[in-house]
């Protein structure tokens, strides 16, 4: 089968883990650090805090807004489950807000159709890589006194308005999974502008200890620690860490291949009639981490009957994003319109695309949809 997603791996991760285990330092400690550092430079963050995953970074941002029942937090239903769930963690209700079909991103409009006077913040998330427009909105949550918080888990090395995606957020969030392009097995990264909210997170990642445990092991008297209030355990191994630190020395190769890939599947698949590929918006550039299509009536198969076609090819695609609204755990949570969000859920797929994809594996992909279409494959 051709995967629809394969992390780019080799000799150099394996080695810099086995020389982390080697070292007898394989907890949180100074390739965290280091990672923290060189992630934050990349993505022009003044501070960044390595934590255990996307979802503990997301979590950890509404903790440190000081979130909690009576409180609405603004989210995409056209995103991960993950990130409604993060506002529930603090006890805080979830609101759906719809998603531009263009770039399934949620957008002013979608969000102001939402806000009520309980809403303390907003989750915005890049989905699949693609840049939302955030200016708009980091405007309208200042006019209402709201937290904007940024989900990018998907969007390192995506660029909005010329810098790095994310850049200037107050919070960020970003996933290491091995379906994103820099992948630490498991692993997040929460940045921020803030210095105070840095140091808050760094502790409360570690249980609110007073004293982190690399700074009482590199200590050469004997320190008791205080545990200053009720934290969590969110803490990124140093051999993750030495994994990502390779990772992110191939962040720009990634970028450059995925998206001359992208570039290819454009053209290819261009001209087929019901069948629309994902673009760039305006105001960026993805690193398409995900590569979707959607199909519209005038494409003679459903989305479902597609996928069924390519999987008898040997070719693994996926459905488009979940709508978090329709899942069980959600079952009778109110919502507004989310007219797109369920549209694109129900039309939308995603193709294979990663590093390593070959020229001919793509051709396969294209021809395979083509026949599907009723058009000869691609030469």
């Amino acid at each position: 089968m051709i995967p629809v997603m394969k992390p780019w791996l080799g000799e150099e991760e394996a080695t810099a883990a086995a020389d982390a285990v080697r070292s007898g330092w394989v907890a949180q400690g100074p390739r965290v650090a280091e990672f923290e550092r060189r992630f934050g430079e990349r993505v022009a963050a003044p501070h960044a805090v390595a934590v255990s995953s996307c979802t503990s970074a997301l979590h950890l941002s509404l903790h440190l807004l000081g979130l909690g029942p009576g409180d609405e937090v603004v989210v995409p239903s056209f995103s991960f489950i993950a990130t409604a769930n993060c506002a529930v963690y603090v006890g805080a209700t979830p609101v759906f807000a719809d998603v531009e079909a263009e770039d399934g991103n949620v957008s002013r409009r979608t969000v102001e159709a939402v806000l009520t006077d309980r809403t303390r913040a907003v989750v915005v998330v890049h989905q699949g890589g693609m840049p939302a427009d955030v200016e708009p909105l980091q405007a309208l949550c200042q006019e209402r006194g709201i937290a904007l918080v940024e989900d990018a888990a998907c969007a390192a090395g995506s660029t909005y308005r010329g810098a790095p995606v994310g850049v200037g957020a107050e919070l960020a969030a970003w996933s290491f999974h091995p379906r994103k392009l820099l992948t630490t097995g498991e692993g997040g990264m929460l940045t921020t502008t803030d210095p105070e909210l840095a140091a808050r997170a760094r502790q409360l990642r570690e249980h609110g200890m007073s004293v982190s445990a690399a700074q009482r092991h590199r200590s050469r008297k004997p320190v008791i620690e205080s545990y200053l209030e009720v934290g969590f355990n969110f803490r990124m191994t140093d051999i993750q860490a030495a994994v990502g630190l390779v990772q992110l020395r191939k962040l720009h190769a990634m970028v450059e291949r995925r998206r001359a890939l992208a570039a290819c599947y454009q053209d290819a698949l261009a001209g087929i009639r019901g069948l629309r590929t994902v673009r760039d918006p305006e105001h960026g550039e993805s690193n398409y981490q995900s590569f979707w299509v959607e199909l519209g009536p005038e494409f003679p198969l459903t989305r479902n009957e597609l996928l069924r076609t390519l999987a008898d090819a040997g070719i693994s695609a996926r459905a488009g994003i979940m709508a978090a609204h329709r899942q069980p755990a959600y079952a009778g949570h109110p919502h507004g319109d989310l007219s797109s969000t369920e549209r694109l859920t129900d039309t939308t797929l995603i193709l294979p695309l990663y590093h390593e994809l070959s020229d001919e594996d793509q051709r396969k992909v294209v021809s395979s949809i083509r026949r599907a279409a009723g058009l000869k494959a691609a030469s």
